[in-house]
Formats: structure tokens, sequence, C-alpha cells
């Protein structure tokens, strides 16, 4: 290390850098126009170094977001390299293969110059509340039906916008107003970034951030390699099965740890479909870094280099590693089990470094577009979540989201925007999976629709028939559930039109439990019963009380 940057300096410093990145969130959180990010959080702001290398992320950011915006950054300084940027510059993308693996986020980038220098990139990203195509779906043919897709392209330049590149996203969207606000929100976000770190750099007499950088990923590095030396060398498999659109879809994990490095190797998973359910592979990588980050090395800033001694393979053409143009729109629903499969995966090693699976493993969410009590147009997203899986020393928590991050966010402010009408919104008793300790609940929440007009729904869920699992002896939590009406089948991967008066209810998955039932301390069980938690038939038979 070198020795302007003793232990005590460094730290102030990283934080300070972490601070201007949270203020950077807080800034777009407050300008954006749509409740996907206002609300529910579904963003990244991001500081990298002047060769795209990630040096901190705002503390709340999407996980998935802190792997695939350096990938980004990389892939925007081939198309421009260094010396093609100017103060003012703003470049963006949404190409699934370049960014974050499907279109509606929104990737942007600015460069920061301090004293005529390039010294770093301020990045963002955030889910748009429409980006045209055949809205946020599970149910596409090819990625051509998803959304218009930009590829890397300046979206200001020197200060200047670019009105063309404007005109085209106006054009291809339902809800313009509210896209291009929160493209300004990013731009914001990004401008706030800059000028508090050409403040610290100013304060800190620092001419450029290369040695911090530097210096800022190397121990990141070494705290990593560290605590896979703790994980005993061999191979851990795990797979899991979820339901796929049609058919199950099969993960196939393969931990290989050997001294300070570790592998993640998907090979044998199921091949690509012609469903919007393929996982490129930046968001692969992403979701299998990050269950491994929370594992064995929770509390360090994560950057570039918590990530160099972990290296992630899937074959190509595979749900995980797709070939273009395959439709990605839903690549959440397969990313988001890859946890599952790495938890499970370690568990053979590290019982009491993992979580069992969670019902919001993957995330259920469902996209709401028509036109409103106001007879305006409207896109929104309800980003409810299920249980999360029983930890192994305390129960799961419930209603949760792992792991993404994103949040429900207000039932009365949605109820605001959209012709919805919320009856009911609370916790299932026995979702959770028994166990030692028990998964977290899932919860249900009845709407009924109260539009003039019948309205666009588009479902993206799983977990109907692969419920979360228990881990070391754990049980199952209880599975998703959705009912139109009185009992109407309605595909739990499909676009369908709800009229006015329909009612949907959404039972999302309870998290798996940790531990024999068995061995669950009589008091918690008490307590249970005592909060409704779980019913008196589930004490006796399964907890014997």
């Amino acid at each position: 290390m070198p020795k302007d940057f003793d232990p005590i300096t460094l730290e102030i410093m990283w934080s300070r850098l972490i601070s201007i990145v949270d203020e950077a969130a807080a800034t777009l959180v407050r300008t954006s126009f749509s409740t996907i990010v206002k609300e529910s959080n579904d963003y990244a702001c991001m500081l990298l170094a002047s060769n795209g290398d990630s040096l901190v992320n705002n503390t709340a950011s999407i996980p998935s977001f802190i792997a695939t915006l350096p990938n980004t950054m990389k892939h925007f300084l081939k198309e421009y390299p260094k010396d093609q940027w100017k103060p003012g510059d703003v470049v963006m993308t949404n190409d699934p293969w370049l960014a974050s693996g499907h279109l509606p986020d929104i990737t942007m980038a600015m460069p920061i110059f301090y004293n005529g220098k390039l010294v770093a990139f301020a990045g963002t990203i955030a889910h748009s509340p429409d980006i045209g195509g055949s809205i946020w779906s599970a149910d596409a043919r090819e990625l051509f039906e998803e959304g218009i897709r930009i590829p890397p392209l300046k979206l200001y330049e020197e200060g200047k916008p670019n009105s063309t590149l404007m005109r085209m996203i106006r054009a291809n969207v339902r809800v313009p107003e509210m896209v291009v606000g929160d493209l300004n929100a990013q731009m914001m976000a990004q401008t706030m970034c800059q000028n508090r770190l050409i403040e610290f750099m100013e304060e800190s007499g620092l001419e450029d951030l290369t040695e911090l950088s530097e210096v800022i990923q190397d121990k990141a590095e070494e705290i990593m390699r560290q605590a896979i030396l703790q994980v005993p060398d061999g191979v851990y498999e795990k797979t899991v099965e979820m339901d796929g659109f049609d058919e199950p879809i099969r993960i196939q994990c393969q931990v290989i740890v050997k001294g300070s490095e570790l592998e993640v190797d998907y090979e044998g998973t199921s091949p690509q479909i012609g469903r919007s359910l393929n996982c490129v592979m930046a968001y692969t990588h992403a979701y299998t870094t990050y269950p491994i980050k929370c594992a064995l090395d929770p509390f360090t800033p994560k950057n570039e280099g918590s990530y160099r001694p972990i290296k992630v393979r899937a074959p190509e053409g595979s749900i995980l590693n797709p070939r273009f143009p395959a439709p990605v729109n839903a690549r959440q629903i397969v990313g988001h089990f890859l946890s599952a499969a790495v938890f499970g995966a370690l568990a053979k090693a590290l019982s009491d470094r993992v979580i069992a699976d969670s019902g919001s493993q993957p995330t259920l969410r469902i996209l709401f577009t028509g036109v409103g009590l106001d007879n305006e147009k409207f896109s929104s997203v309800l980003f409810a979540n299920g249980g999360m899986g029983a930890r192994p020393d305390k129960d799961g928590l419930s209603c949760i989201p792992f792991p993404t991050n994103s949040s429900c966010g207000s039932i009365e402010v949605q109820e605001s925007i959209l012709p919805l009408l919320f009856w009911k919104k609370e916790m299932i008793p026995d979702s959770g999976g028994p166990g030692k300790y028990r998964g977290g609940l899932g919860q249900q929440i009845i709407l009924e629709v109260i539009a003039r007009q019948p309205i666009r729904v588009s479902l993206l869920t799983d977990r109907h028939q692969h419920p979360a699992q228990g881990f070391m002896e754990g049980m199952s939590g209880s599975p998703t559930k959705i009912i139109l009406n009185d009992g109407e089948f309605i595909h739990p991967k499909s676009q369908t039109y709800l009229k006015p008066g329909d009612k949907l209810t959404i039972n999302y998955a309870g998290g798996g439990g940790f531990g024999p039932p068995g061995e669950r301390d009589r008091s918690a069980v008490e307590e249970d019963l005592t909060e409704g938690w779980i019913s008196p038939e589930a004490a006796q038979e399964i907890y014997g009380q």
C-alpha cells in the first residue's frame, strides 16, 4: 500500500467515495418520474475508474447492476475510446448482450474530468417504465418483439442533447414523458456524482484516481482471496429445477474451489428456449458472484477486485448463455435461481454461511399498462415479494426480496396512479417452510381492476410447481398461486387483459426452512402460534406441539 494511503486514510477515502454515489442515488430517486425507481429501488449508481473498472456503488444498488455496469462501460470504451470523450458527453445503451440482460434497463455513463484530464466515469442503470415492443413479459419468441434496442449512442454530446435519439425513444414507448423523465433523472444523478467527486479531489489533493483505484481494488481482491482460502478445496455440485415456461428448466451448478480461486461451471444446464427466460452471460455472472460475495465476504464494499478470484462458465447456447437474438426480457426468472444453485452447492462445505431457498427467488412481478381513470396512459410494475429462506441460526425474513433488493413500495402510491383497488395485502400463515429455523412467510395480495376499460397485464412468475427448498432437513415453503376471479386459469408467464371488476388473487411463495423441524425451540413454536404465523394444525402435525 502506498505511503499516502495508510489504513485510516484509505478507509476515510473509500467511505467518502461511497457517500458520493449514495448522494447521486438520492438525486436519482428524488428526480425520477416512475414508481419503479422512486418506490421500488430498481436502479444503481456507480463510480468507475477511467478504464471502466468499478470503484464503488451506491449502498442499496441492485446486485446484478453492480456487476454488469463495469462490463457495459468497457463496451462503451471500445465504441468510444478514452480520447473521444468530452465534458458533457452521455452515452447510453440497453442492448442485453452489452448491458444488464434485458431491454427495459437503461445503462448510462458520463465522463468526469478534473483539470482537463479524464479521471473517472459516473454510471447509472435504471429500469424504464416502458421500452416499447410487447411490454415486459415472458412469452416473446425473439428479442425483436421485446422492444426498441439501442446500441451504445451519445444521448448528449458536449452538453447538447441528441434530439434524433430522443425523438426515436419518444416515438417507441407508451409513456414517453415518464421514460424521458427517468432518463433525465439518471443524468442528474451522474452530474451530482461528477460534482461531488471533483470536490473530493480538490479537498484531498489528488490529481487523478489511478493509485487510489488500484489500492481499493487490490484490497478487495485480497480480502476475497482470503475468504476463499477458508473454503476446503473440492468440487461441490447442486442441481436446481424451476417451472420454466411449458416444461421445467434445469440449472446444473458445479463450484470448484482451489486455493484462493473459485470457479462456477454450469455445464449440463438446459439449452436456451424460444421464450423470454434466457439469461445472458453478463447477468449469469452477476447473480453467480453475488451469492458468493454474500456467503464468503459480506461486509467489504464491492468493486472490481472483489470478483477477480471468481470465474463463471456457462455453455454457449444454454439458457444461461444464449445466442443472439434469443428473447431475454424475463431473464431474472432464471437468473435469480442461480443463488439457490450456488448456495446449494456451497452448503456442502459451508452450511453455516448460506440460507435456504427463498420464495422471492425469483421475484414475482406483475406489470400493468393501459389507460387510467384520468384518461392518461400508465405503465407500472407491482414489486411485492415472497419469503426469504431461513438462516443457519435465525428464521427467514417475511416478504423480503432475495437475491435482488427491489422493494414493493407504497400500495397507496400504486393506487394513486393505477386504476387498481387493493383489497388485501397480508402474510400467509404456514407459508414459511418448517425447520429448526422457519422460512420467511409469503403474502397474499388481492386487487381489483377499477379502470373504465380493460387493462393489459403481464405475469412473470415461477415456483408454482417448484417451491423454495429447505436446507439441512428443513422443509419447503408454500408455492406461488395466482387466481383470477373465482378460479379461472391464467398462465403464470403470460400476457392477458383484465376487465373492469376483475379480481386477481396472488399468493407469493414462502421461504424454505433450515434444519430439522423437530429441533425447533418450543418457545419459538409458541410465539409463531401467538403471532398467527403458523396454524394449530401445523404446530401439532409438524412440530409435535
